[in-house]
């Protein structure tokens, strides 16, 4: 049984020093294009506004921290992701989690983030130190579509994408970190992690 990850999204802040972090990946611009027309889509059909509010982007961690604590978070992710190698996603059509009322888009090999979510594990210590919880670190890779929809939306839209279909396959060659206050927040670039390139096989 697939089990959601739970996210920090829904924490009130009391103090701006205090910031979600988003470690993501973004699709190349083609796909991208096409999930956010997805989403745009959904928004209209199900007359649901938040599906269009967040652009395609498949999380990888997300944790909470200072922002003084930024400097030292970089650059141990620097060192960490600078050693895991590219890698291909693959999208194959669409599935959903009754628990919180996701529809998302299903990535086929979760073994790349599997890995990375390992090697994430060192930072936790250095965020426990400064009194926050372990980051929640993702193995069930996937890409939101629309969330938190109301239980008959739900239920139509999983009848409706059963029956669509949509492949994809694009490239990993960075990850982006990204901070934002709370979840109604617009997101902020902080820092982009280029990952390890594969060789092109010799012809």
């Amino acid at each position: 049984m697939v089990q959601e990850v739970t996210y920090f999204s829904n924490r009130r802040f009391e103090s701006p020093k205090f910031f979600e972090y988003l470690l993501v990946v973004h699709p190349n611009e083609e796909i991208f294009n096409q999930l956010r027309e997805e989403k745009e889509n959904f928004s209209s059909e199900y007359n649901v506004n938040i599906a269009k509010k967040t652009l395609p982007h498949i999380t990888v961690a997300n944790f909470l921290a200072k922002e003084t604590m930024e400097e030292t978070l970089i650059k141990w992710m620097h060192k960490i992701i600078s050693n895991q190698q590219s890698f291909d996603v693959m999208i194959n059509n669409f599935s959903g989690f009754p628990s919180s009322k996701t529809v998302y888009a299903r990535i086929q090999n979760h073994e790349p983030f599997k890995q990375l979510a390992t090697s994430l594990k060192t930072i936790n210590a250095y965020i426990n130190d400064n009194g926050f919880p372990n980051a929640k670190l993702i193995n069930f890779p996937h890409m939101t579509i629309a969330r938190s929809l109301q239980q008959h939306v739900y239920e139509k839209a999983m009848m409706d994408y059963s029956r669509k279909t949509f492949h994809a396959k694009f490239t990993v060659n960075e990850l982006v970190l990204l901070k934002r206050v709370n979840q109604y927040d617009k997101c902020k670039q902080v820092s982009v992690f280029p990952l390890t390139l594969v060789p092109s096989p010799q012809v």
